[in-house]
């Protein structure tokens, strides 16, 4: 587990502060000491965590796009970090069928203007973490993990400007960052539950809205399998890569950040957890309505960041299935939600 007192008065930018994993992210980091500057698009959705928790307070917070060039500029020279972490994406797959270019604009240019911030303005940046995806790979459907080394080839737009920003990331190191004596690596992570998650299209949120309305779970994709995750596994793995490659540039590259084997799991069994701690007799039903093409199954070989950083996953789907559906009752009943975050945020350090 990383020791979060050394981001204690770090200079610390991340973009896509304002997001469900942003939002995490920034108040572990705030709690930790850290100097946060955040540049993101307003949050995406009504309600959101980033706003349910008061997280600008805290921090440096800037709205804009990373499409926004000039903008971001100034926003990045101003803020002088040490540590980069690049989160702001277009993240949703069936969205990119919908808006291709906006997805390739923010997910691909959106990392070149951040990585020219960088080459341009990052005399004091020592460690850059840019956060992609688990399907990156070229996606074969086999029925094991892929490894750092496969190649990089994504079937939909999303997934493939997350390959394309892998590609981009490895271009700017390898032609600026090696001399400047800047660590940059990326982490691919699969998919994240967790208390705050408002999305539109995504299975955990889904079953909340239907839960909490008393109405039956629709399930699109209930024999999709998939590396089901706490959010703050990756977290805790984004910041220990930060830390580690700050400390010493060896340990930058390509990292995995995915569950145990025993944790991907098919979209129907996850929901069918959920049912049960949901309790009040809740079900589902299998409706496909339709769409573009999904991967069917999708496993990631972690076995890198586990022997390069010491990293393991902690809690498994059931017990990322039972603390989302605490925060979300706390969350419906008015309860302090920045408590509940930091309890389980100390759960998860102690566990």
């Amino acid at each position: 587990m990383v020791d979060l007192s050394f981001f204690k008065d770090k200079k610390v930018f991340l973009t896509g502060h304002t997001g469900f994993k942003g939002s995490w992210l920034s108040r572990i980091l705030i709690n930790a000491g850290a100097e946060l500057t955040g540049y993101a698009l307003s949050p995406p959705v009504e309600p959101n965590l980033f706003s349910i928790c008061g997280i600008d307070k805290k921090m440096n917070s800037f709205i804009g796009d990373v499409r926004d060039k000039e903008h971001l500029f100034k926003i990045f020279k101003n803020a002088a970090p040490e540590i980069v972490i690049h989160m702001a994406a277009q993240p949703l797959v069936r969205e990119s069928y919908k808006e291709p270019v906006y997805t390739y604009e923010t997910n691909v240019m959106g990392t070149v203007n951040l990585l020219e911030c960088i080459r341009i303005y990052g005399t004091n940046v020592k460690s850059v973490l840019n956060v992609t995806t688990d399907k990156v790979y070229l996606n074969n459907e086999w029925y094991w993990g892929y490894r750092e080394n496969d190649p990089l080839d994504g079937f939909d737009p999303y997934s493939n400007s997350k390959s394309c920003s892998e590609l981009v990331t490895h271009a700017y190191n390898n032609s600026f960052f090696r001399d400047a004596k800047i660590a940059i690596s990326t982490a691919r992570a699969g998919n994240v539950i967790g208390g705050g998650d408002f999305a539109i299209d995504r299975i955990i949120p889904d079953c909340i809205r239907a839960a909490s309305k008393n109405k039956k779970i629709i399930v699109r994709n209930p024999y999709s399998i998939r590396p089901y995750q706490h959010v703050l596994e990756p977290l805790f793995a984004y910041l220990m890569i930060a830390k580690k490659q700050h400390e010493n540039r060896e340990y930058a590259g390509y990292y995995n950040v995915g569950p145990d084997d025993c944790d991907c799991i098919t979209t129907g069994q996850l929901v069918d957890t959920f049912c049960k701690d949901w309790g009040g007799g809740q079900t589902w039903e299998n409706q496909f309505q339709g769409g573009p093409y999904e991967a069917n199954f999708l496993k990631l070989d972690c076995a890198k960041i586990k022997s390069v950083l010491d990293w393991n996953p902690k809690w498994n789907y059931t017990k990322a299935v039972e603390q989302t559906i605490e925060w979300t009752k706390a969350y419906l009943a008015d309860s302090n939600i920045c408590e509940i975050m930091d309890q389980q945020v100390i759960a998860f350090i102690n566990y």
